[in-house]
């Protein structure tokens, strides 16, 4: 360890970067790891890794790209602090417009203008909040999943697989389904369930154990 990092030890902010692009967390990482007190410490590029990656390393800082989740911001970014209530989150958002994710809805967006020094900022003033005992508890509405129904033994292998990141033409070859049933499933369960996007989908297969977390993602 070189001296300059081993002076940043005690404080190295813990981020995980959570994006379908590789080549872009390619460069998210290069960029945080130059700073001698950032640290990447795991990459997703799904919201099913997002959600066990976050699980088994609750970083500080999650950079994530929000429509990885399926779900608005202010939906991602619950679920992701009932994985992990001492993570801030700082959403990545190509769209045009400094508005494009409101304000009411995310406390931290990085868009299109935002350089590379304004994204270190932005992470440090993030994993300085992240400090903060029990201040993201408060911002996360505890997700209560009804009531769990019965569901048929083709519905949970349905929603095994697509907890586990499988989409549902793969889960129809792998059944022997045509893709119109697998969707017919895949609603019923939902349905019965109360959920609605694939990232409460994942949550409530974390929740329930039906899908594992990795011990080395």
């Amino acid at each position: 360890m070189c001296p300059h990092a081993q002076i940043h030890e005690d404080r190295t902010i813990r981020c995980a970067l959570v994006h379908d692009l590789v080549l872009l967390r390619q460069g998210l990482r290069r960029l945080l790891e130059d700073e001698p007190d950032i640290t990447v410490v795991a990459e997703a590029g799904t919201a099913v890794e997002a959600l066990q990656t976050i699980l088994e390393h609750r970083p500080e800082v999650v950079i994530a790209d929000k429509g990885m989740f399926d779900c608005s911001a202010e939906r991602a970014q619950d679920l992701i602090l009932q994985e992990s209530p001492a993570s801030r989150i700082l959403f990545l958002d190509a769209r045009e417009g400094r508005d494009s994710i409101p304000n009411s809805e995310v406390e931290n967006c990085a868009a299109r203008h935002t350089s590379a020094e304004e994204l270190l900022e932005m992470v440090r003033t993030a994993a300085a909040k992240a400090g903060q005992a029990g201040s993201n508890a408060s911002l996360a509405e505890v997700r209560e999943f009804p009531r769990t129904r019965v569901l048929t033994t083709r519905e949970r292998e349905v929603l095994k697989f697509l907890a586990e990141g499988k989409t549902v033409r793969s889960v129809a070859t792998m059944l022997g389904l045509s893709i119109k049933t697998v969707d017919a499933h895949k609603f019923n369960l939902m349905r019965k369930l109360g959920i609605h996007n694939k990232a409460e989908l994942v949550m409530w297969a974390i929740q329930k154990k039906v899908v594992k977390v990795p011990v080395n993602f």
